[in-house]
């Protein structure tokens, strides 16, 4: 069967490179195979993901009364004789599909704790409650190539967006590339101690010992890292005010946005929001904080001009949520060899980050900090959230797969059985992952046909809000 041509999205060039031999050769052989219409099928199911994981095995469904075989599947008829799943990987560099299924699921999270969600028990009435959006920098360990928003950068120079050298050191052999690594190490600790601080900092506006803050008030939040240019982590976090049992019931009066917003200033600039660490070797004791540049905007239902939109913060934050380190120019993956970061082409300022990884690992060997030095010394959950802020992540993808199944369970002839009388035995097995060279072009063609599908069904659907 002849696979179709690529599609291009607004987005991509209008014109398409001729294939390498080799891989256009892997294409043919793909496409003319007789079972690629069903190979073509699970990659669909999957959007089009880069790394499927290949599955064998089978899938038998049997009534428990009577033990009678009410279906059967098995991978042997599939093509290769496995099943090809998502990879489910976050990062838009390794899988941008599982990446952009990610972002999805990441902004339905965070809208669902500023709009509500009934389907998941958290009321509209969160609209209700007091919610700000804020981001918390990292403290300054140089002078870097800036576009600041009146004058010049530091080095005279007004600087393109797209300069490489911005976020690079002005003085490269200044600049605490070291203090740079362990704060991004600990930054995770450093997030912790401003939520407990930010407890104590409500109570205390509220006239309450912290002991009793939970009586009157629940602190909830949404966070998600980002790496600047320079390779420091900044957090974005959605804060908000509940009642004591959650979003379900509303803050006590005296929770506003202004007494929020005031104690999240407070418990950012306090010197209990800080986290130390010991000298070693050549390294001092150092203690790192926030830094100076603290941002807190309140959230709107609706868009205000200047103010924030629940859309907004939700499509802000599911943006960063797919992405890691790699707009400072680092790797996707673990490094084993400096040698690495030259065949890859690293800039000079992400590459003294890296060295920098590895002259402080045997100092702190607890820190791991070598072992993450792709991510620049960062060892934390990109994004994370309180338990009652919101739905989770699997609740998500939970209902996704429950959705799946219902809409198979007519083929398998099990609608009309109720759930307690069917059992399921199932046997899989790890057959591998991946794509081969042809399937990867073929991957990646499908993929584009399902953006560009998505990209319309979302501008009909911008057009029908217009006329309406």
């Amino acid at each position: 069967m002849p696979h179709r041509a690529p599609f291009t999205t607004k987005n991509a060039p209008t014109t398409v490179r001729p294939l390498d031999p080799i891989v256009l050769g892997d294409v043919l052989r793909v496409a003319s195979d007789p079972g690629y219409p069903r190979w073509e099928d699970q990659i669909r199911r999957t959007g089009g993901c880069a790394d499927p994981i290949h599955l064998s095995g089978w899938v038998l469904h049997k009534d428990k009364t009577t033990g009678e075989s009410l279906h059967h599947y098995s991978t042997a008829g599939e093509p290769g004789g496995r099943l090809r799943i998502a990879c489910g990987n976050r990062r838009a560099s390794r899988c941008p599909s599982c990446a952009w299924t990610y972002a999805g699921d990441t902004y339905h999270l965070i809208r669902a704790g500023l709009a509500g969600d009934d389907r998941r028990d958290i009321p509209a009435s969160v609209r209700d409650h007091p919610r700000v959006f804020a981001t918390l920098t990292a403290p300054s360990f140089g002078p870097v190539h800036n576009r600041p928003d009146h004058g010049t950068c530091r080095c005279g120079t007004h600087h393109a967006a797209n300069a490489p050298e911005l976020g690079t050191a002005l003085d490269p052999d200044t600049y605490d590339y070291a203090g740079a690594v362990l704060f991004n190490n600990l930054a995770g600790q450093l997030w912790q101690r401003f939520t407990t601080r930010l407890r104590r900092e409500l109570a205390a506006r509220a006239g309450l010992p912290r002991s009793e803050l939970a009586a009157h008030v629940r602190l909830s939040y949404g966070k998600v890292a980002e790496f600047q240019k320079r390779g420091a982590l900044h957090f974005h976090a959605v804060v908000r005010l509940d009642g004591p049992a959650g979003p379900g019931t509303p803050p006590p009066a005296w929770g506003t946005v202004a007494l929020l917003t005031d104690a999240i200033r407070a418990a950012a600039a306090h010197t209990y929001t800080s986290v130390s660490i010991p000298a070693s070797g050549d390294q001092p004791a150092r203690t790192f904080r926030w830094g100076r540049q603290l941002d807190v905007r309140p959230v709107k239902a609706f868009d205000g001009g200047s103010d924030l939109s629940e859309q907004a913060v939700a499509s802000y934050v599911a943006k960063y949520a797919t992405k890691a380190a790699e707009n400072t120019g680092t790797l996707d993956h673990r490094i084993g060899e400096l040698s690495e970061l030259d065949r890859h082409g690293v800039p000079d300022h992400t590459r003294r980050l890296i060295v920098a990884c590895r002259d402080l690992d045997p100092l702190y060997p607890d820190r791991r900090i070598w072992a993450w030095a792709h991510m620049l010394g960062f060892r934390g959950h990109f994004s994370s959230k309180s338990r009652t802020y919101s739905t989770t992540l699997g609740a998500l993808r939970q209902a996704r797969a429950d959705y799946r199944a219902a809409q198979e369970s007519p083929a398998f002839d099990l609608d009309d059985r109720e759930p307690d009388t069917v059992l399921v035995l199932t046997d899989w097995q790890y057959a591998g992952h991946g794509h081969t060279p042809g399937e990867a072009a073929l991957a990646a063609t499908i993929a584009r046909d399902l953006q560009l599908n998505r990209e319309t069904a979302r501008d009909a659907l911008r057009s029908e809000g217009s006329e309406s």
